[in-house]
């Protein structure tokens, strides 16, 4: 498995972000997605297939906080 390269991605914070500081990046790389926590912008990334992520975001489609 080849390391993707990050440095260049534009991350963007979830629409859905209250301003909290408790929020996630997502960023496209080399046809994956990336996500990251916005408080620890160097730590881990997690990627996903475009598809996976579809998936995911359909299904927490219409979920707010409580």
């Amino acid at each position: 498995m080849t390391a993707l390269d990050l440095t260049r991605v534009p991350w963007r914070t979830s629409t859905r972000s209250s301003g909290n500081g408790n929020c996630v990046e997502v960023g496209a790389a080399a046809g994956r997605i990336a996500v990251r926590d916005s408080k620890d912008r160097p730590g881990p990334v997690l990627v996903f297939a475009p598809s996976a992520w579809r998936a995911f975001v359909a299904g927490i489609d219409g979920v707010r906080p409580d």
